[in-house]
């Protein structure tokens, strides 16, 4: 049969049949064609983006975007392919293809799809799915407003860009096992981007908002007044000497300093003992109150899924506990790579939880007392390796906990390791527009370089 694609926005539940019907016929074809195994992932989204600049329209795009990945195994050989194609005519030559692929690659001990008996079997609906029927003119007229509410501030502003932006969809993984799990989610945003002018010269910032639910995204005149203040508060920066301080980390730079760690305790990374936490297992890597858990079923998460890459049925389960790392964050393959099982995590962790022993924002600046609040960050000067870290950053110079005057063109440098172990607090600011869910860090001993 041929396949005629459907619209998420007309029929959701429609389009999730389609797509897993589409996947069963491949796993389908790839047996006939005489694969041992093979698994299939798809997912297809549609949305609408406006931009606006200086209060005229500058780009409406909507988009719809599919694709099939297809892997097939004969014995340890893999070989994948990706089509666009739903039609039956390109789905079996596509399966010809991964399947010629396959015979001529190398042997690998740890190829294969995870076992059958770990595939998941409770699949609850997560109430992702929360469609915004937005048109294109509702669109326009919103990022107009909130482009407004943030040039209206000050004079000294202008617009780089204001942008509303829905996008909705399904993804669905299907393997040999019998193993078929789909999900229809929903994400939404809104973002303003702004220069402001003085004598001293121009900054730039910005501000946004995320969520599963477009009801619940903050309203476009807070967002562009957000934008408007962060913007504002940046003028006249200053340099600071070169000193080792204290540095905060507001919620959403933090977020990145988490990006770190699980970086470095992914199995690629640690099969390949390219890590500079390869020895770290069972070991003291933050302050003993520190602890990092996945919520993989939090209803309307950014980051849920009842079902990870490989199939597997994603849990609850720390990674730092009292401290000390727990559990490497491992795939079927790389599990394998180390001997070890995988932990559900094909495709990353969801809604990573960091917990908290500090106030917000404020009552961590009293806590600094001196120092640098980093609302920015530049540059890639991250080595996963040895764990160095140098990267340029502005944000705010603090004395006796109180924001004393901007700051910019300044490094700050350490290492990883010693800055998980020197991390003093984290707020209960707790950033939400993401996967990794912190607060803002006060991180001690580091060197900030400057005049």
């Amino acid at each position: 049969m041929s396949a005629n694609t459907t619209s998420v926005a007309e029929s959701p539940q429609a389009l999730r049949e389609m797509l897993e019907q589409r996947v069963a016929f491949i796993v389908e074809q790839a047996r006939r064609q005489g694969a041992t195994a093979s698994e299939v992932g798809v997912s297809q989204n549609t949305g609408l983006s406006v931009s606006v600049r200086n209060r005229e329209v500058e780009t409406v795009e909507f988009n719809r975007d599919q694709g099939f990945a297809i892997t097939l195994y004969d014995g340890q050989r893999k070989g994948s392919v990706s089509t666009s194609d739903t039609s039956d005519e390109a789905i079996i030559k596509a399966v010809e293809t991964a399947l010629v692929i396959a015979r001529h690659a190398s042997e690998d001990p740890c190829a294969g799809l995870a076992d059958a008996q770990l595939m998941a079997t409770d699949l609850p609906d997560l109430d992702l799915f929360h469609p915004w029927q937005l048109s294109a003119d509702d669109a326009i007229e919103r990022a107009l407003l909130l482009e407004a509410s943030a040039l209206d501030v000050d004079p000294r502003l202008v617009s780089d860009s204001a942008q509303i932006s829905t996008q909705q969809g399904c993804r669905v993984y299907g393997n040999s096992h019998g193993f078929i799990g789909s999900a229809l989610s929903s994400r939404h945003s809104s973002a303003a981007i702004l220069i402001a002018s003085s004598e001293q010269g121009m900054q730039r910032d910005y501000w946004y908002a995320v969520d599963r639910v477009p009801e619940r995204l903050a309203s476009e005149e807070s967002v562009g007044r957000k934008a408007a203040q962060r913007t504002l508060a940046r003028l006249q920066p200053r340099s600071v000497k070169t000193a080792k301080v204290p540095v905060l980390f507001a919620a959403d730079q933090a977020a990145g300093l988490v990006g770190h760690l699980f970086g470095a305790i992914s199995g690629g990374a640690v099969y390949r003992e390219s890590t500079f936490l390869l020895d770290a297992m069972g070991q003291p890597v933050f302050p003993e109150w520190m602890r990092m858990h996945e919520t993989p079923y939090l209803r309307q998460g950014l980051g849920s899924s009842a079902f990870d890459g490989d199939g597997l049925q994603t849990r609850e389960q720390a990674f730092i506990d009292q401290g000390r790392l727990t559990s490497w964050l491992l795939s079927t393959y790389s599990g394998r790579k180390l001997g070890l099982p995988s932990t559900a995590n094909a495709g990353g962790v969801h809604n990573l939880q960091v917990s908290s022993n500090a106030g917000d924002l404020q009552a961590l600046l009293k806590e600094m007392g001196t120092g640098l609040l980093v609302t920015e960050l530049m540059g890639q000067g991250v080595n996963g390796v040895t764990g160095d870290y140098s990267r340029g950053a502005g944000g705010f110079w603090v004395e006796n906990g109180e924001i004393q005057y901007p700051v910019s063109e300044v490094t700050i440098a350490g290492n990883l390791r010693d800055m998980y172990t020197n991390l003093r607090c984290v707020g209960s600011d707790i950033e939400r527009r993401g996967n990794y869910l912190t607060g803002s860090w006060l991180v001690d001993g580091m060197t900030v370089g400057g005049s």
